[in-house]
């Protein structure tokens, strides 16, 4: 029998302690182990809820008790997640953790802390909700040189974005829609200015080449700027739009970036509606390989922790080694990387377009006073060199 003990019982420590009893039998059947909830940590009383029966308020109480191996922390934040989680890995407990900013910023640190303490630091929780995609990057694609991860990794700007296409809604009531929902936060910040995107993929990138990525590092745009509009121009182009959080190593360089894109059929993300995430890897040997599913919600984080909670209990006493040094991945100003461009403008003739931005593919009579077109292929450089020359832009999409 494995011990375990969960800290937070908010949304998602609730949900591991449901999927810890309502799936035990599967659990010991296919472990050949129970697991056994033995504590849960909460300053919080839950009159009636049978967790009442675990509950402590002293992390003490975990810490200095032998018989737990594994806990799962679930509280969210940095503090007192950092110091909970190094206490639990020094006293050779392993933590599985669905804490994105945690494991962003204190990754490395932590791993080499288990390390040396012979239990595990886990976190396929802490990207993509549901969807493993931590693990696939540890043990299947680890002979795989990554050249690029592509993902949709924020189910509230999908949401959003999915809504303003379908139905033609203003960003403004689409937001206040997912609120209501309980898709998005009352302040939506996190998620509709990119950052918790970014998080997720510097997680990823760090373990992609193995050298921590400082999420400060990525150029961050959110949606707030995507308009109606901007779905017509997409509608015209046979395209949707997409908030992409990627990474790219391009010969010895590395890019990263979270901002929309047009994206046409033909890529595999095209059709990731609502709530949906994804993530595409592109590896130089197995070419594509691309990850689905529900990328947030109490069940599936939770299902993504307890999976870690398995690994840990077949692997006590043993240390499963996730390479991620602490060591900086330099990442290279976004000046530099290669791609095409949509951009709108007032109405303006087609040869004045192309005297700045050269060969263009032109879009018209999709709003009142305006024109959009493609670019060709330049840097990112280029293009605002170009803007600046050009001297009344509306806006501009990335094009993927």
């Amino acid at each position: 029998m494995t011990k375990v003990a969960i800290l937070g019982y908010g949304t998602v420590g609730s949900g591991v302690y449901e999927v810890l009893k309502k799936n035990k039998e599967v659990i010991t059947n296919k472990l050949g182990n129970e697991i056994q909830v033995k504590y849960v940590l909460d300053l919080r009383e839950f009159e009636g809820d049978p967790v009442q029966e675990v509950l402590v308020h002293d992390v003490d109480t975990i810490i200095n008790d032998a018989e737990v191996a594994v806990i799962c922390e679930t509280m969210g934040g940095e503090h007192p997640a950092y110091e909970f989680t190094r206490r639990a890995l020094e006293s050779g407990k392993s933590v599985c953790t669905s804490n994105k900013e945690l494991v962003e910023k204190h990754g490395p640190e932590l791993i080499q802390i288990a390390k040396e303490h012979k239990c595990s630091y886990m976190f396929e929780a802490s990207v993509g909700g549901g969807i493993p995609i931590i693990r696939p990057l540890r043990t299947s694609l680890a002979q795989e040189e990554i050249l690029s991860i592509t993902g949709i990794l924020n189910g509230t700007t999908n949401y959003i974005l999915t809504k303003m296409e379908t139905e033609g809604l203003a960003f403004k009531d689409v937001l206040a829609r997912a609120q209501e929902k309980g898709y998005a936060e009352k302040n939506p910040d996190a998620d509709i200015l990119g950052f918790d995107a970014c998080r997720k993929i510097a997680i990823l990138t760090s373990l992609a080449y193995g050298k921590k990525v400082n999420f400060e590092d990525i150029t961050t745009e959110g949606i707030t700027a995507i308009t109606d509009v901007d779905f017509s121009y997409a509608k015209k182009m046979g395209a949707t739009i997409k908030l992409f959080a990627k990474s790219i190593k391009k010969g010895d360089k590395y890019y990263a970036l979270v901002a929309p894109f047009i994206v046409k059929p033909e890529n595999p993300l095209y059709a990731v509606k609502g709530v949906f995430n994804a993530i595409l890897v592109n590896c130089n040997m197995g070419g594509e390989t691309m990850y689905y599913g529900k990328g947030a919600g109490k069940l599936a984080t939770a299902s993504a922790v307890v999976a870690d909670v398995l690994d840990c209990s077949r692997h006590i006493g043993k240390h499963l080694d996730i390479k991620w040094e602490n060591q900086k991945l330099e990442i290279s100003p976004i000046d530099g990387a290669v791609r095409r461009f949509f951009v709108r403008v007032p109405l303006t003739d087609e040869k004045q377009i192309k005297d700045v931005f050269g060969e263009v593919e032109m879009y018209t009579n999709v709003a009142d006073g305006e024109c959009g077109f493609v670019t060709e292929e330049m840097t990112e450089a280029e293009y605002k060199d170009k803007a600046v020359q050009f001297g009344s832009i509306l806006s501009m999409i990335r094009v993927d």
